[in-house]
């Protein structure tokens, strides 16, 4: 447990002393929550959709959380390249807590982005239907934090450069978020795009954020939570196994 720890503050405190990397990381979740949410807040409501503040917000929670866990990963590379890496890797502890450690920083890191983002909404005018549900929405960040925290972890494990992680993790994390129903309903849309809205893990972190702060949703949060441990398991597995195999 005590690797876990220091691998967890590790990251944290890495994330707190690097002020720029906060504030900028803010920068595109407000654009999107002030363009898009007043840019076709109109249209969504002639639509009968409601308010557009309101479906947006979750989904732009959602993208705040997914792009901080998953980039995440490239500290693995950062520190492979200047050696930090090679002197864990060789320390008398397990590489399983490394890496669970590793990835409880990166999921606690996208959960405060999370939480900072949801700070923000309240500003354009989005409002919690149920204050009291904010505290499971803050538990279900950090179930879809440490999910994709584990997949960046893993995929860098694998690779030796920035530059190469950095173009997967675009080529992955885009199509994650733009179908994962963060900025449009999931009703009526062609059978191809039902089937991959499906498995797209983000889409039920999306589903749950929605049920538990705008009291609306796709499917149920049992389900939406249910999916997400199992995922998260598989990723946390297949996270530890590529990490456990990585040469120096």
């Amino acid at each position: 447990m005590k690797t876990i720890y220091i691998m967890w503050l590790r990251e944290l405190k890495r994330y707190l002393r690097s002020k720029s990397r906060i504030v900028g990381s803010l920068g595109q979740p407000l654009l999107f929550l002030l363009a898009l949410g007043y840019g076709l807040g109109s249209v969504f409501q002639k639509a009968g959709q409601g308010n557009y503040i309101d479906f947006l917000a979750p989904g732009i929670i959602g993208m705040s959380i997914i792009f901080t866990a998953i980039f995440s990963g490239i500290g693995v590379i950062w520190d492979r390249q200047f050696g930090f890496l090679k002197e864990t890797m060789v320390a008398p502890v397990s590489r399983f807590n490394i890496m669970i450690g590793r990835t409880l920083g990166g999921a606690t890191i996208a959960t405060i982005q999370g939480c900072v983002v949801f700070m923000l909404a309240l500003i354009p005018g989005f409002r919690p239907y149920n204050w009291f549900l904010v505290l499971p929405t803050i538990l279900v960040m950090l179930l879809v934090g440490i999910l994709f925290t584990a997949l960046g972890t893993a995929i860098a494990s694998q690779l030796q450069d920035m530059q190469g992680f950095q173009l997967i993790m675009n080529f992955l994390v885009m199509p994650l978020f733009f179908l994962s129903g963060s900025l449009f309903p999931l009703t009526g849309l062609p059978t191809a795009l039902v089937v991959i809205t499906k498995i797209d893990p983000l889409s039920y972190g999306i589903d749950a954020f929605r049920i538990l702060l705008s009291n609306g949703g796709h499917y149920s949060l049992g389900l939406d939570v249910s999916v997400l441990a199992i995922i998260t398991l598989v990723f946390l597995a297949g996270g530890s196994y590529l990490f456990s195999k990585i040469q120096i």
